[in-house]
């Protein structure tokens, strides 16, 4: 029997162009992408155009690009321009348009600059109206990720304090030199001895120098001197200063994104710590949805907390009233704030995993096993004599919170059986306690040991940790490709954006009604299985019931 094969005419034309919208599934991600950025407020993006000259790019279309690339883990504006030429979906969102990469990078980059977290908020009121996040609980958790910089082209703020110390020196001592050289009876102090030297006090010393050689004559090696410090000394004071206000809090930061932190990020297939710059991610979940990000240049995760509520209640207008996070939150800060704002949280404590274990409830000479009279204020250690109240301590953290210790020391020491196993010290032992933490402590071992705090701390484990793992396993999303804080945002925030959408189609739920005429335009489309817009079906439904009304 002769085998027939369909004919295939590459070369063909055809009369009618061919229609995206029957290539494009009416439930594709595609187009809920696109109706749901046509509900966004981009009102503040569209004041950044200023008007004139050519025709602007829409930025409703480039939002979706944006959006739908990220979501199928394309992060480079290369290879979304070249989509729109190879891809149907992308063709569809950009109307048949092919704006370059370079348009697409320059919208990414400034026009989103401080916007992305209003557009960000608003597709998670969306979520709210919806029913799949009610805003009520936050699961907050944090992840290093890789910046953009060389590992190699760093600055430690240790090292330039060390250098800057030694170069002050060294001016100290030629500006010494120099007065000492010259002959001037009525000669001003030059250098005055209780003065820190810095590059507004050197350029002043420089000028005051160059007055009095004026005025005398200077030998050759006062000018040599004077050279030095003018042309090498202090540029490099002035270097200095710049890096420490770079660095402010921060112990290091990467020449080539003075923004990134050098951290410590997981031990790679070998087992071996990685230092690389990066930025500590702080997110907040419910229900693996993504409800709050913020972005952070510090370390530890238990200074990022204050910051990263305060970044949630300015965009919703509210805050959750539950905080569930891990044992890196658990700090007498957080505590303080989250019990003064009348948040419920359960946070462990550093140590809390540890005190439930048998070993740790046996060791009597553990400070938190001590016996505590709280009326006379002392301790009784293990043999039974009495530690009186030393002195108090007090300690201002990095954010200014002020934190207060008080010591205690025992009586005598000497002979006690117990000493090797109590303390090391060859003095009397000394322990200092900080009542109001030990507080908060037992407040959060009351919530996290309660029936209630064990059923929700459970959840924490599959709320933001598949999150992370989906972001850098799944989406190989594990370095950024921009650099500077703001620009990180932008793309951290897109990230967001694309992982929220994938949930939202994953429900399957529709986009919200927001009028009566959407109600009518919505029915219209599902029932007659039409491609249309809403507002294309409004206007349909509008001519067959003017037709209706005027039939006989």
């Amino acid at each position: 029997m002769q085998v027939i094969f369909k004919p295939n005419y590459i070369n063909q034309g055809v009369l009618f162009p061919l229609d995206l919208n029957e290539k494009v599934c009416g439930n594709h991600a595609c187009r809920v992408i696109h109706e749901v950025v046509s509900q966004l407020d981009i009102s503040k993006i569209l004041k950044q155009y200023k008007g004139g000259g050519t025709s602007s790019y829409d930025p409703r279309m480039l939002l979706g690009l944006l959006f739908y690339g990220y979501l199928n883990n394309i992060y480079s504006c290369r290879k979304i321009a070249k989509a729109m030429e190879e891809n149907i979906y992308f063709m569809w969102l950009s109307g048949g348009q092919s704006p370059d990469f370079r348009t697409i990078n320059d919208f990414r980059g400034k026009k989103l600059k401080g916007e992305i977290d209003d557009l960000f908020s608003q597709i998670v009121k969306m979520m709210v109206q919806m029913g799949l996040v009610s805003l009520e609980k936050q699961f907050v958790d944090g992840t290093k990720i890789a910046a953009n910089a060389s590992k190699y082209s760093f600055v430690w703020k240790k090292s330039v304090e060390s250098h800057k110390e030694k170069l002050e020196e060294k001016i100290k001592s030629v500006l010494g030199d120099i007065k000492t050289a010259i002959q001037a009876d009525d000669a001003a102090p030059i250098a005055p001895e209780k003065v820190t030297i810095d590059s507004k006090v050197l350029t002043e010393e420089i000028a005051k120098i160059n007055e009095k050689i004026g005025e005398s004559k200077a030998n050759k090696g006062v000018k040599k001197q004077l050279k030095d410090l003018t042309e090498k000394k202090l540029p490099k004071l002035i270097e200095y200063e710049d890096k420490l206000e770079t660095l402010g809090d921060r112990n290091s930061y990467a020449k080539t994104d003075t923004d990134a932190t050098f951290m410590r990020m997981k031990d790679d297939h070998l087992g071996n710590g990685q230092l690389k710059a990066g930025y500590n991610i702080q997110i907040s979940t419910e229900n693996q949805i993504i409800t709050h990000y913020s972005v952070h240049p510090n370390r530890n995760d238990y200074n990022t907390l204050t910051p990263h509520l305060a970044g949630f209640e300015q965009h919703y207008g509210k805050q959750s009233t539950v905080i569930v996070t891990d044992a890196g939150y658990g700090s007498e800060e957080n505590y303080d704030s989250l019990s003064k704002a009348g948040i419920e949280y359960y946070i462990p404590y550093p140590s809390f995993r540890k005190e439930q274990s048998k070993k740790f409830k046996d060791n009597p000479f553990n400070p938190q096993n001590l016996f505590y009279n709280a009326e006379w204020d002392f301790l009784v250690c293990p043999i039974g004599q009495r530690m009186e109240k030393k002195y108090v301590k007090k300690h201002t953290t990095d954010n200014g919170f002020e934190q207060t210790s008080t010591v205690y020391e025992a009586k005598n020491c000497q002979g006690c059986p117990l000493r090797g196993m109590c303390h090391k010290s060859k003095e009397n032992r000394q322990i200092a306690i900080n009542h109001k933490l030990n507080a908060f402590k037992a407040t959060a071992k009351e919530q996290l040991t309660s029936d209630k705090g064990k059923e929700i701390y459970k959840k924490r484990c599959i709320e933001p940790e598949p999150v992370f793992g989906n972001l850098k396993q799944n989406k190989g999303f594990r370095r950024f490709t921009l650099r500077t804080m703001p620009k990180v945002s932008i793309e951290f925030g897109l990230y967001a954006i694309a992982h929220n959408f994938a949930k939202w189609l994953k429900a399957g739920l529709e986009m919200p009604v927001n009028s009566f005429f959407d109600f009518f335009a919505s029915f219209f489309c599902l029932f007659f299985n039409a491609r249309l817009t809403k507002t294309s079906s409004f206007c349909l439904i509008y001519v067959i019931g003017l037709s209706l009304f005027f039939t006989p």
